[in-house]
């Protein structure tokens, strides 16, 4: 729904997730986005988290090939961890300049 893009909903949704994520003591946490949806990657970097890198994925079920951008957050300050799942899987991957 476009009337309640913009108002900070998933911004305080999401820091209240990490919040309780802290509280029982994970790590850290990841997210992706496509490099075509700006806003998702602005929620990202406003919650605290670090883009890391890129990758393209043919994403399923419209089978389009897809750049994703994987943002991290290290709820411990270990900030040597990166999560490289999609890094070793996916050949095609990059670090953008952003």
């Amino acid at each position: 729904m476009k009337e309640y893009w913009g108002l900070g909903l998933v911004t305080e949704a999401s820091e209240a997730v990490i919040d309780f994520l802290r509280v029982q003591g994970w790590l850290y946490i990841t997210a992706t986005h496509d490099i075509h949806n700006i806003g998702s990657g602005k929620v990202m970097q406003k919650i605290g988290m670090s883009y890391k890198y890129s990758y393209k994925e043919q994403w399923q079920p419209k089978n389009l090939e897809v750049t994703f951008r994987l943002y991290q957050l290290n709820l411990d300050n270990n900030q040597e961890r990166i999560y490289t799942e999609y890094w070793d899987r996916y050949t095609d991957h990059i670090i953008e300049d952003l």
